[in-house]
């Protein structure tokens, strides 16, 4: 039989998706303010994927990846998830009264929380599917890249710009950074010689 025992700490990343530069600096600083400095960040890509946000975000988005000095518990991902959408929510508006669309509100800014560590990336959703696992409040978790064989490798439900060879060279730097900061951690203290 075997014993239940906590998991080790994650490295916390965010994708950022805006079609304003701007916004993406000041939802940086916000997460700063939340979840501690971001240790790495990715250069901003364009990103023209699918056209799923483009009702409600606009043309022209842009995608940039953080992720965070300060390391979590995976435990933490739901609650991590609500926050992010509070965040996004705050940076909303209203639609205008005239506007054809449906949507009572347009999301300036995506934030898309979800963690590394030494075998995966797991991302947060709101949505279930059959490849998500339910957590908590209603957050499900999505294993969207595997890494063996000195990469990361997608499923064919991982979305396309997880698979660009800029977003898998940005998460291998943040991998290097997390093992850095797993051997600090079980590093013994300088005159401990046991």
């Amino acid at each position: 039989m075997g014993t239940p025992t906590p998991p080790p700490p994650v490295k916390l990343i965010v994708a950022l998706l805006s079609a304003y530069p701007e916004l993406l600096a000041v939802a940086s600083k916000e997460l700063a303010e939340h979840y501690g400095e971001s240790d790495l960040e990715s250069e901003v890509f364009p990103w023209n994927v699918t056209h799923y946000y483009r009702d409600e975000m606009g043309e022209g988005l842009l995608r940039k990846f953080l992720s965070f000095e300060q390391l979590v518990s995976p435990e933490d991902l739901p609650a991590i998830k609500l926050q992010t959408n509070t965040i996004e929510t705050r940076f909303s508006h209203p639609t205008l009264p005239n506007n054809p669309s449906k949507l009572t509100t347009q999301r300036r800014v995506n934030l898309d929380p979800g963690y590394l560590d030494v075998n995966k990336l797991v991302l947060a959703s709101t949505k279930g599917a059959a490849h998500r696992l339910y957590l908590s409040q209603g957050i499900y978790a999505e294993v969207t890249l595997l890494f063996h064989h000195g990469a990361f490798h997608p499923f064919e439900y991982t979305y396309a710009d997880y698979r660009w060879p800029e977003t898998l060279a940005f998460l291998l730097q943040v991998r290097r950074r997390y093992l850095e900061q797993l051997r600090i951690r079980q590093a013994p203290f300088p005159g401990n010689h046991c």
